[in-house]
This record gives structure tokens, C-alpha cells and sequence, in this order.
């Protein structure tokens, strides 16, 4: 075999890899007020903030989506690292950004198939949910605050399951202490029915039955529910911030658990 035979084979082996990787896209998923670029499923696999950068050309354009509504699409610039303290987590600027936007996706299918139902966070029913959940974590005499109730069919078998986040860290201004006081928490929680029965199930939290000093707790909350890889069924993706940071981090809740599928942030 020749050189030429050798060349020719190598720039078809080259032609045939980029168009298989043309052929499946990267979905990349940026967090709107951050600009963080969180993630992006390509081939299957979701990738964290640098690769996902990697595959996202300046230019793109995104799907806007709030807690309830979709909103007017934007554009994204060419993605650049944050720099010192987290070199890996990667952002882009977007040509709008909504002050209800939370969630913007680069891809074309409808990710909210069904819009999540705010709900009275006082409801008796609710408050004595979570009393019962934290008292099963071990905080004693707990201090209910419900800062969010949402109803939404996850999965599309026509079933509401409902979403709650929770905290309680004592601080009047409602701000995230550096240390946490006996009996403090936040947590989101979904509360649905499992083999005939409701079960109330963490998504994600913390819970401090005794105090703890400079621990740097989180506070967690629902930013979005969307269906972020097009499957018709919906994702959890949950806003949480300490003294010095935060993260976005995206969970899937099927019947037979709740898993994280991938996390980006930034923080000291």
C-alpha cells in the first residue's frame, strides 16, 4: 500500500468520525442567571461544564425556559472558564436574559410538556408532611418553613406527584449561615405514591439535629422541572447556595429511585 493509499484512508476514517459526531448533537443546558454552562448530553453520556463547552460554538441558539413558562429564545457567545476558583466550570453570555428566566436549552423539542402548578406552601397537609419527614431525620421539634410546593405529572402516566422545598436555617433575612443551629435543615422533597402508598422521599438536603459550627450549609430550592434529554419525561433541576457558592444540579426521580445525573458550580 502506498503513502497516498495510507493518506487517502486516513482522511476518510477523519470524514466518517466527524460525521457521526455531527450526527448526534450536544443538547448543552445553561443556567440563565449564572450564565454556567451545566451540562450537555451528546452520545448518550452527560458531560461535565469544560466538555460541554467544548461542543457549544458561539452562536447557539437556546430555548428559554421559567419555573411555568417557556420564554423568548437567545443566543449564547462562544464559552469561557470562570477563571480562579473554579477553572472547569465554563459560562457563556445569552442575548437576553428573562428575570423569570431560569433554564436555557439548545434543542428543539418542547422541554416543558407539562407546566408545573404552584402551590399555598401553608396547606395543613403539606406542613405536617415535612414535620414528619424531618422528625424521621432526627431534628426534634422541627420549625416548618415550606419555601416552595409544586404539582407536576413527572413521568406522563397522567399522576401529579408534588415537589416541596424546605428551609430553616433561623437567619431572619432568610440568608445561608456559614455555621447551622440545632435544628436547622433545607431540603427538597418529593411526595408521591409508591406501591399504593404516598411516601414523602428526599431529593436532596441537609438536616442538623445538632448544631455545627462553620460547616458552610447549603440552601436548596427548585429552579426548574423540565424534560431535559427529550424523553417526554421531566427533570428535577435544583438551585443550591452556600456562603461562598452554589450549584446547579439536575435529578431524575423514576419509580424505582432518585438519582443525580450531573452537578456544576462555582464556589471558594
Amino acid at each position: 500500500m502506498n503513502l497516498s493509499r495510507v493518506s487517502q484512508l486516513a482522511i476518510l476514517a477523519l470524514f466518517c468520525f466527524s460525521s457521526s459526531a455531527m450526527a448526534a448533537p450536544a443538547h448543552a443546558i445553561v443556567e440563565v442567571k449564572t450564565g454556567y454552562v451545566i451540562t450537555a448530553k451528546s452520545n448518550g453520556k452527560w458531560l461535565d461544564s469544560a466538555h460541554a463547552a467544548a461542543l457549544l460554538p458561539a452562536g447557539t441558539s437556546f430555548r428559554v425556559y421559567g419555573l411555568v413558562r417557556e420564554m423568548a429564545p437567545a443566543t449564547a457567545s462562544k464559552p469561557e472558564s470562570v477563571s480562579e476558583p473554579c477553572p472547569d466550570t465554563y459560562s457563556v453570555k445569552l442575548s437576553s436574559e428573562p428575570e423569570e428566566g431560569a433554564i436555557a436549552l439548545a434543542a428543539s423539542w418542547n422541554a416543558l410538556p407539562r407546566k408545573p402548578r404552584v402551590t399555598d406552601t401553608t396547606q395543613p397537609a403539606y406542613v405536617q408532611a415535612v414535620r414528619e419527614f424531618l422528625e424521621g431525620q432526627g431534628v426534634k421539634n422541627p420549625k416548618v418553613k415550606i419555601t416552595q410546593i409544586l404539582r407536576i405529572d413527572l413521568d406522563g402516566d397522567g399522576e401529579e406527584e408534588v415537589l416541596i422545598s424546605a428551609t430553616n436555617y433561623f437567619t431572619k433575612d432568610g440568608s445561608v449561615p456559614s455555621s447551622t443551629p440545632d435544628g436547622s435543615y433545607s431540603c427538597v422533597l418529593l411526595r408521591r405514591v409508591v406501591a399504593g402508598k404516598v411516601k414523602t422521599q428526599p431529593v436532596c438536603g441537609e438536616f442538623y439535629s445538632k448544631a455545627k459550627h462553620f460547616n458552610a450549609p447549603n440552601r436548596y430550592r427548585i429552579l426548574a422541572v423540565l424534560d431535559v434529554d427529550g424523553d417526554g419525561k421531566m427533570e428535577v433541576i435544583v438551585d443550591s447556595a452556600y456562603y461562598e457558592g452554589g450549584a446547579t444540579t439536575i435529578y431524575r426521580c423514576t419509580p424505582a429511585k432518585i438519582e443525580e445525573l450531573v452537578s456544576t458550580g462555582c464556589g471558594a
